[in-house]
């Protein structure tokens, strides 16, 4: 609706994760070098957790998009819940092995036999598990037997975990620690500062063919207010404020449009909890400035 009068190719800020526009603060390479170093050096499970909306998905799906396939066999859950079967039928299901018994031990050795041939093929298998926190403990210990199977010294089914926080508490437990001693590569995601938030909206921009600035500084700012720098937030914020500029005619965001998005409600869970929904201009900075630790006077237009 908006594109064309602000001369994009495209929506900047869709909410459907996108590897082509990923945007890599600090600590999104340093996940993204942990999932690498889990898949090239063939270790038994790499954690990667996060809150929602941080872009663990998008990293999954970049790493993805760089995959050599003549060398690597991936099946990707993304319902990790008993309501859609067993782990094992899960992961058959992932590989789209032709499988229509439910028996447990069948479905091991079909399983088994699968990871055998890909191996002989020269290629290595991985499962990815998206929104893993959904895993019972029983299905993660049986995750955990799962990466036994080995042959030659060579592991013969490696496993990426993604999920939220609460993930990374079921591995605290000591009754999982056989499997977070399985654990090769961990890495949690935290929210983006100011300045990645404010990098991370230019960078969106650009990608989508924006030559001019479309937010001003106190827009941003306002939008990392409301956002505490989780990406999702972010994009959900910045899409309601151009739609808003579009219907005023302005060119640029201000702060007055991100307020005003917040204010109408009409865009739900863009702020954090506790967080006022009409604070005034000058809440916003001082709350900013202080979240930081940062001057941020020079950069607010006065």
């Amino acid at each position: 609706m908006y594109t064309e009068f602000f001369g994009l190719r495209e929506k900047p800020f869709s909410l459907i994760p996108d590897s082509d526009s990923i945007f890599f603060s600090k600590g999104h390479l340093e996940a993204f070098n942990m999932l690498e170093f889990g898949l090239l050096e063939q270790v038994g499970i790499t954690l990667i957790t996060g809150q929602v909306g941080a872009g663990k998905t998008t990293l999954i799906r970049h790493l993805l998009s760089r995959a050599d396939y003549g060398q690597l066999t991936v099946g990707l859950i993304s319902t990790p819940h008993r309501t859609y079967g067993t782990l094992l039928r899960w992961i058959i299901n992932a590989f789209r092995i032709p499988m229509e018994s439910e028996d447990e031990g069948l479905m091991l050795q079909v399983l088994q036999d699968f990871l055998i041939d890909q191996c002989a093929q020269g290629k290595r298998t991985l499962v990815i598990v998206d929104e893993a926190q959904n895993m019972t403990k029983g299905d993660l210990e049986s995750l955990r037997l799962l990466t036994n199977i080995n042959a030659d010294k060579i592991q013969l089914l490696q496993v990426i975990l993604v999920g939220q926080p609460e993930l990374l508490e079921k591995f605290y437990d000591p009754s999982m620690s056989q499997l977070a001693q399985r654990v090769s590569a961990e890495y949690c995601l935290n929210p983006l500062n100011l300045v990645e938030t404010m990098s991370y909206v230019t960078h969106r921009v650009e990608a989508a063919g924006g030559v001019t600035r479309l937010f001003d500084t106190t827009a941003l700012m306002t939008i990392y207010y409301y956002s505490g720098g989780i990406p999702r937030i972010i994009n959900t914020l910045c899409d309601g404020a151009l739609v808003a500029a579009f219907g005023l005619g302005k060119k640029v965001v201000d702060l007055n449009i991100v307020l005003n998005v917040v204010k109408s409600k009409q865009v739900g869970g863009i702020h954090r909890s506790g967080i006022d929904t009409d604070p005034g201009r000058e809440t916003v900075r001082a709350e900013v400035k202080s979240t930081n630790k940062i001057d941020l006077l020079d950069l607010v237009a006065q």
